[in-house]
């Protein structure tokens, strides 16, 4: 195998979610809380790509703390009743890794148990470690307290792990660490993020079958 670990991240790198998910979400949530404010499908993948879901609450809709608790909770909630579908070939791909021995992990913003219950509900391996927003904020990504976790843990090198996702803080994270890391890019066509992905990865897959290839 090319990579002892690797390292996904969940929302639209493994699974479906953004579009059919989140995104939803959280119009509902201006709709009930920011009466006569929005946000396009485009913008919340560009604000979550950079500077990230947190500050562009603050930022943008003026969130206090408190509001932010509702809004997660609120987000939670959703995420109880709807289950994403995985990207074809992902199963593949981590079947293969499962069986040459190899290890899978996650680094996400999405809580560990709906994590875990995406995998089962698309027929994926269990990961072997799972670091969610459950985390302290200080630990969720882009910190890179998850990969190191991993390394320490496993006794890995970071050219040991390949860390898979499709927005800039898991790129942060692996350039933090030294650990390669691919762009998933089949989550959107958004020529900015995309441009930054191709200009600054060290690998770019528009597809999930160019990084199955990739990792044959």
């Amino acid at each position: 195998m090319r990579y002892k670990c690797l390292v996904f991240d969940h929302d639209d790198t493994v699974v479906n979610s953004t579009a059919t998910i989140h995104h939803p979400s959280f119009l509902k949530y201006l709709a009930q809380y920011r009466p006569g404010r929005t946000c396009s499908l485009e913008k919340y993948f560009l604000r979550n790509f950079e500077p990230g879901f947190i500050p562009m609450c603050r930022e943008d809709y003026d969130m206090t703390d408190a509001d932010l608790d509702i809004e997660v909770r609120f987000w939670q909630e959703y995420v109880e009743e709807h289950i994403p579908a995985a990207y074809a070939g992902i199963r593949e791909i981590m079947l293969r890794q499962k069986a040459e021995g190899g290890l899978i992990c996650v680094a996400s913003h999405s809580l560990e148990k709906n994590i875990r219950r995406d995998y089962a509900a698309n027929d994926l391996p269990q990961p072997d470690l799972v670091f969610g927003w459950d985390l302290p904020m200080e630990q969720r990504k882009p910190n890179p307290f998850a990969l190191e976790e991993i390394m320490r843990i496993y006794r890995l090198g970071p050219e040991e792990l390949l860390m898979i996702d499709d927005l800039k803080p898991g790129y942060d994270m692996a350039v933090c660490c030294g650990v390669d890391f691919a762009a998933a890019g089949w989550a959107n066509d958004i020529d900015e993020i995309e441009r930054f992905m191709r200009r600054n990865s060290r690998y770019y897959f528009k597809t999930v079958e160019e990084l199955d290839k990739f990792l044959r």
